[in-house]
């Protein structure tokens, strides 16, 4: 099969307005950034109490900040990475404009600039279909993850289904594509189970998948992936009119977590791990 050379670069080149509502970029933030954070919060909350102060992030290809800024309001220290300067720069940006301490650095997935077990999470979003190494994303995260640590992420699924709305309808027919140049590659799309194998070979346990999906029902929001971009309706309002959440089907994208082998640190009553000279 052969490959299509995917522009990564767009996101330099439009990346100083993630947070803008016309950006198409920005369809990832209007109601996909509450869709995967709000699950996120229920893996948080099943297995570490949901009590987040103090421990670290880590977001792997942080593009505009969007899911960086919701980990930091519920407590964590989140160090943002992404190869993309410019988007880097808008991340830092906008943090500083809404009063929150974040770090960001540029740096690739396969090549991660951190320390071995440094993070009690590490989650990666709407990245692991772009990147050309799969298997060096992934040991890269489980070496940056504590013994127990959580791996958090989303994809798309390589499907027939997958291949219609990814591909021919949001990237290549005419009336509905966001970019005029490749941001998809279907071949480089990942079914649940290739991606289990990957975890699984690098250390980390499957906890579960679900669906990600469209939850409107509504049959006018085929109409309005045509008027998307023009002057009646933004990228951000289409997103939130598809109302993206947890769906019982996997067969166009997925979420789920995955945990690191081993015991996790014990955490002093601060909330940070205890340093094993203090036990």
């Amino acid at each position: 099969m052969v490959r299509l050379v995917i522009d990564n670069d767009v996101y330099n080149r439009v990346g100083e307005s993630w947070w803008e509502e016309d950006n198409p970029l920005n369809l990832l933030h209007g109601s996909l950034t509450p869709a995967r954070f709000a699950y996120f919060r229920t893996v948080l909350d099943a297995t570490v109490g949901g009590d987040c102060r103090g421990l670290r992030a880590l977001d792997v290809g942080s593009g505009g900040g969007f899911l960086a800024e919701e980990f930091t309001r519920i407590g964590f220290r989140v160090l943002g990475i992404d190869p993309s300067p410019v988007s880097v720069e808008t991340a830092r940006r906008h943090a500083v404009d809404s009063a929150l301490d974040i770090e960001y650095r540029i740096g690739s997935g396969e090549r991660l600039p951190v320390p071995d077990a440094a993070f009690d999470v590490v989650y990666c979003c709407d990245v692991l279909e772009h990147v050309s190494d799969l298997d060096a994303v992934i040991a890269e995260s489980a070496r940056a993850l504590k013994p127990g640590g959580l791996y958090l992420f989303d994809t798309i699924n390589r499907t027939v289904l997958s291949k219609l709305v990814a591909i021919k309808i949001m990237q290549e027919w005419r009336m509905t594509r966001m970019f005029d140049t490749p941001i998809h590659d279907w071949s480089m799309c990942i079914r649940p189970a290739e991606l289990t194998s990957v975890l699984d070979r690098h250390g980390l346990r499957l906890g579960e998948v679900v669906g990600l999906g469209p939850r409107s029902k509504n049959p006018l929001r085929l109409l309005d992936l045509t008027r998307a971009g023009g002057p009646r309706l933004s990228y951000g309002e289409l997103s939130r009119r598809l109302d993206f959440g947890r769906i019982k089907s996997t067969a166009i994208s997925y979420m789920g977590y995955a945990v690191k082998n081993g015991e996790s640190p014990p955490r002093s009553r601060d909330g940070l791990p205890e340093r094993r000279d203090q036990l």
